[in-house]
């Protein structure tokens, strides 16, 4: 095939984006444009339109129309297949399919029509390669976004220290000025002030001149208005912090307001009632399958993390449990005696005379497991889209529970449609839900166990192919943990008398996908 242009156009007529793939004049492709709405029959199924010289095929999205302009030599089942591709590319590029939005991102969608097609002619890419180039995720900018990141916040803290040390050095000179006016007083024939603070100057303290015939009456000694209060708070920062805030500065509250007002409470870790030791177990899983079988990629990283809010049982040791018999990876903190845990599978510090630090979240023990094996997978997904004889798909999902000592919760299957397609559902284990502007179904199943490891679900598109409704999205949540690792109990180092201890494990699906 050979393509000529790619655009989108309002319904009457009105050209938004266009991008050229051969070499044209500007006048030839606006007078194939402005040709296409005249050629539009009322009341035709068809998408597409022949002229003498060239065709148009077309896809109606709302109020827009996502238009090709091909040789009419070009095969018209391959035109349909790229225009579906463009049409997808639009909603991933636009928020809303408006003429408005369109324009915001015209640069973001001519960028993504010349990665579908070069020169004319169609590139075999899909819908995920697209969206990776068109990112253009460079590692250099990333740790350059970095470094310059470091620097600003090393150029603020620098700031900070000399707004504080400013604010000392003036304190200072206030403290020695408000000394050397009590030390001094009247002369002894009352001429003048003693030459102590004659001709002072304190910071932005006016100067004190000498001052003749003054009576020796009570006065009141004058007041400095520009001396700094003792605790008060220091106007100098005030001012140099609100010149950072209107330069577009974030500034953190400063340290002395932290102080004033209290240490702040750590935020609790989850609903769960808390003890004094508190363990918090973390599983999270990355996983990537074909959709005819396959385990692409999985990985499984974990954390064990110890809090402690009584400062009095901070001398602790952990005794785990570790019945897994697949290889995962075990990894203590540095800190931690890898010998103990090595013999005795216990957590504790190097130093025993040492405590755990108090009101702190502390990362002890880390595992990763990385397999290709298919029987690691906890819930396996079956996505089977048959074409029937309308032109559209007949879809059967089913999903099953291969781990059943797990039990999963909030288990949600999202499924890709078409643009503009609305399901009929004909069968379905659970709920299930349709969102036309994300073009997505979405099945829920409220738990996963063994009283309900396996189901389906059946309906059909019309107007579709199979790899339309690919890749699937899967989301869980589980208190049951996928490595068998757990706390037994929690003991004092010295005396080894029990400690009360709480813990709690969450397992959760971070990226799990059919492809």
């Amino acid at each position: 095939m050979v393509l000529i242009a790619a655009a989108v156009c309002t319904k009457v007529g009105k050209t938004i984006v266009s991008r050229q793939f051969v070499e044209m004049t500007k006048a030839r492709i606006e007078g194939l444009l402005a040709a296409f709405p005249k050629l539009m029959t009322p009341g035709k199924q068809h998408t597409f339109v022949e002229t003498d010289s060239v065709r148009y095929v077309y896809q109606p999205m709302e109020k827009l129309y996502m238009l090709l302009i091909t040789t009419k030599a070009s095969n018209i089942l391959e035109d349909l297949e790229t225009l579906r591709l463009f049409s997808k590319v639009i909603p991933e590029c636009c928020r809303t399919l408006e003429e408005r939005e369109i324009l915001d991102n015209a640069f973001n969608l001519i960028f993504a029509f010349d990665e579908i097609v070069a020169l004319g002619y169609r590139e075999s890419v899909n819908l995920a390669q697209i969206k990776t180039f068109v990112e253009m995720d460079s590692h250099e900018e990333k740790v350059f976004q970095a470094v310059r990141q470091t620097q600003e916040r090393e150029a603020k803290m620098k700031m900070r220290e000399k707004a504080k040390e400013l604010q000392r050095q003036r304190m200072e000179s206030a403290k020695k000025g408000l000394s050397s006016m009590r030390s001094s007083g009247f002369s002894a024939g009352g001429d003048s002030f003693g030459s102590g603070i004659s001709n002072l100057t304190i910071g932005s303290t006016p100067s004190i001149s000498t001052v003749n015939d003054v009576k020796p009456t009570p006065t009141k000694a004058p007041a400095v208005r520009n001396a700094m209060k003792l605790g008060g708070k220091g106007k100098d920062v005030d001012t140099f912090v609100d010149q950072l805030k209107n330069e577009g500065e974030k500034i953190s509250a400063a340290p002395t307001q932290v102080a004033s007002q209290g240490v702040a409470k750590p935020k609790p870790v989850s609903d769960v009632p808390m003890e004094d030791v508190h363990l918090h177990i973390e599983d999270k899983l990355v996983v990537r399958l074909g959709r005819d079988g396959g385990v692409q990629k999985f990985e499984l990283s974990g954390l064990l993390t110890l809090r402690i809010s009584d400062e009095k049982v901070g001398k602790i040791r952990v005794q785990l449990e570790n019945r897994d018999q697949r290889g995962i990876q075990l990894q203590t903190h540095p800190n931690v005696d890898k010998e103990l845990f090595k013999s005795r599978t216990q957590i504790g510090l190097k130093n025993p005379a040492k405590p755990f630090p108090h009101n702190t979240d502390v990362g002890v023990l880390k595992w990763r497991y990385q397999t290709q094996e298919e029987n690691a997978v906890p819930l396996t997904i079956n996505c089977w889209p048959s074409e029937n004889g309308d032109g559209g798909c007949d879809v059967n999902i089913e999903y099953e529970l291969e781990h059943t000592h797990l039990e999963l919760r909030d288990v949600t299957i999202t499924i890709p449609l078409p643009i503009g397609a609305t399901p009929s559902i004909a069968e379905c284990d659970g709920d299930y839900n349709h969102d036309s502007r994300k073009n997505t179904l979405t099945w829920s199943l409220p738990i996963v166990d063994v009283n309900n490891k396996a189901g389906s679900m059946e309906f059909s598109v019309p107007a579709s192919i199979p790899g339309d409704f690919f890749p699937l999205q899967v989301a869980f949540v589980s208190k049951t943990p996928y490595a068998d690792i757990k706390a037994l109990d929690v003991a004092t180092v010295d005396e080894e008398s029990p400690v009360k201890f709480s813990s709690e494990t969450v397992f959760y699906a971070e990226k799990y996908e059919i492809v």
